[in-house]
C-alpha cells in the first residue's frame, strides 16, 4: 500500500442537449505510436456528424441496480456536458448502456456484441469487479479501452490486459484501511464475513491481512452465498463469539439485511464493510438505528467536499430528479478521462474519428486529469496512483455517509 496520510473529514441515446459546461481542459498526452494507424470507418449521425458511441455496463435491474444506474446516469451526464464541443468537431457522441446484472456471464455477452459495433469506442464500467474479470479479455482483444470507475479487485490490472483502467483504489489499499481504523478505535477482535465474489472476498482477505499484522484478534473468517438474506445461525455465532467488531465483504442490499439480523439479536458492537455498502440502499435494507452501528470504507469520496461538487450535484438533480449515489460522480468522471482521451486522439489523428487502439493510448496517457471527485494519472497497469480510500460513519443513521477520514 502507498504511504497513507489521515485528512480530517472529507443508457443507443443519442446526446443532443448541453447542460453547462464542465471540466477536462486538461489534456492527455500521446498517441500510439509508430506507424499510424488507418482511419476507422466512420457512420454518420444527424447533421452528417460521425457517430462516436461510449458504452456503459452496470447492473440496471437486480439488488445493485441503484449503484448501477447512478454510474451510467453519471456517464450520461458527462456526454451531456461535452456533447456540443465534440459537435463542433464533427462528432455525435452517443451513450450505449447496457445492464450485466451484476452477472460475470451476462457482462461477457454484452461484452462480445459491444466490440462488433465499431462506433463503440470505450466503455465505462463495470461496477462489479467479478464481472469485469469475466469480460475483460473480449475488451482486451477487441482493444476496446475500459475506463471502471469501482472496480476495486488488485488483480484486475495484473493480467497484462492494456485496455483496463480504473480511476478508483483498490482492494489492497481499502481492505488494511479497514483493518487499520479497526485497531485506531481500540478494538481487538472481529469476525469476517464476505458474499465469496471476486469484490467481496478478495476485499475480505486484504483486511484479514492487515488486521493479522496489526495483532487484532481474527476469530473466524466466513462466506456466504451473494444471494443469501438469512442469517440466523451466523448471527448466532457472532453473539457467541463476543467480537467486538464485524466485517463484512459484500454489496448494500445483502449488508443491510446482515447488520439489521445483527441488531435483531442485540449485537452493538462494530460494523464494519466496504464501497459495496456505500449507498442509500444500505440505510433501507438494515434500518435507521441498525445504521447507526456501521462505519465504512470507500473508494468514493464525499461530492459535496469538492469545490464543484454541491452545484454538480444539483445539476444532476435537475437532469435526472434523484439524488446522486456514491458512484455517480465517479461515473461521471470515467467518462470524463474517456472524453479527454478522445478530444486527445481527435487531435493526434488530423481531427478524424481515431480507431480504439489510438483512444487507448490516449487514455493511457492521462496525468494528472482533474473530475468532479478524482484526479487521474495511470500507471504502466492502468491503476490511477492518486486514488485515495475514505472512511465514513453512518452513526446519523442516513445517507450518506459521513467522510470522516481520507487515505491517500
Amino acid at each position: 500500500m502507498r504511504k497513507r496520510s489521515f485528512l480530517a473529514a472529507s443508457l443507443v441515446l443519442s446526446i443532443g442537449m448541453i447542460l453547462s459546461g464542465c471540466g477536462g481542459s486538461t489534456q492527455t498526452g500521446g498517441s500510439g505510436g509508430g506507424d499510424k494507424p488507418a482511419e476507422q470507418p466512420a457512420s454518420s449521425g444527424g447533421g452528417g456528424s460521425a457517430v462516436i458511441k461510449i458504452a456503459t455496463q452496470s447492473p440496471l435491474s437486480g439488488e445493485n441496480a441503484e449503484m448501477g444506474e447512478d454510474i451510467k446516469l453519471g456517464a450520461e451526464l458527462a456526454l451531456k456536458d461535452n456533447a456540443e464541443k465534440f459537435k463542433a468537431m464533427g462528432f455525435d457522441l452517443q451513450l450505449l448502456p447496457k445492464d450485466d446484472k451484476a452477472d460475470p456471464a451476462t457482462g461477457t455477452t454484452n461484452a462480445k456484441a459491444l466490440v462488433t459495433d465499431q462506433d463503440v469506442l470505450a466503455l465505462v464500467g463495470h461496477l462489479n469487479s467479478g464481472v469485469m474479470a469475466a469480460a475483460g479479455t473480449t475488451y482486451e482483444g477487441a482493444g476496446l479501452p475500459v475506463v471502471s470507475p469501482s472496480n476495486t479487485n488488485p488483480q484486475l490490472s495484473q493480467n497484462g490486459w492494456k485496455t483496463f483502467h480504473r480511476i478508483c483504489a483498490r482492494d489492497d489499499n481499502q481492505g488494511p484501511a479497514a483493518s487499520q481504523f479497526i485497531k485506531d478505535s481500540g478494538l481487538e477482535s472481529l469476525y469476517i464475513i464476505d458474499d465469496a465474489t471476486d469484490y467481496g472476498k478478495g476485499l475480505a482477505i486484504e483486511m484479514k491481512k492487515k488486521a493479522e499484522e496489526l495483532g487484532l484478534k481474527v476469530i473466524a473468517h466466513e462466506s456466504v452465498s451473494a444471494q443469501e438474506m438469512e442469517f440466523n445461525t451466523l448471527v448466532t455465532k457472532i453473539k457467541a463469539s463476543n467480537s467486538q467488531a464485524v466485517f463484512f465483504g459484500g454489496m448494500y442490499a445483502q449488508g443491510g439485511q446482515f447488520l439489521k439480523q445483527l441488531k435483531d439479536k442485540q449485537y452493538d458492537g462494530m460494523f464494519l464493510g466496504g464501497d459495496g455498502l456505500d449507498n442509500g440502499g444500505f440505510v433501507t435494507a438494515a434500518g435507521v438505528e441498525a445504521v447507526k452501528l456501521a462505519r465504512i470504507t470507500s473508494v468514493a469520496g464525499d461530492i459535496t467536499a469538492s469545490a464543484d461538487g454541491p452545484a454538480w450535484v444539483d445539476r444532476f438533480k435537475t437532469s435526472f430528479n434523484r439524488d446522486p449515489g456514491a458512484f455517480a460522480g465517479y461515473g461521471y468522471d470515467a467518462a470524463l478521462v474517456v472524453l479527454n482521451g478522445l478530444e486527445q486522439a481527435i487531435k493526434d489523428n488530423g481531427g478524424k474519428k481515431p480507431t480504439r487502439e489510438q483512444l487507448n493510448a490516449a487514455i493511457s496517457a492521462t496525468k494528472d486529469f482533474k473530475g468532479i471527485l478524482s484526479t487521474t494519472t495511470f500507471d504502466e497497469k492502468g491503476d490511477n496512483v492518486n486514488a485515495s480510500v475514505f472512511i465514513k460513519s453512518f452513526e446519523k443513521g442516513a445517507y450518506p455517509a459521513d467522510q470522516i477520514a481520507e487515505i491517500k
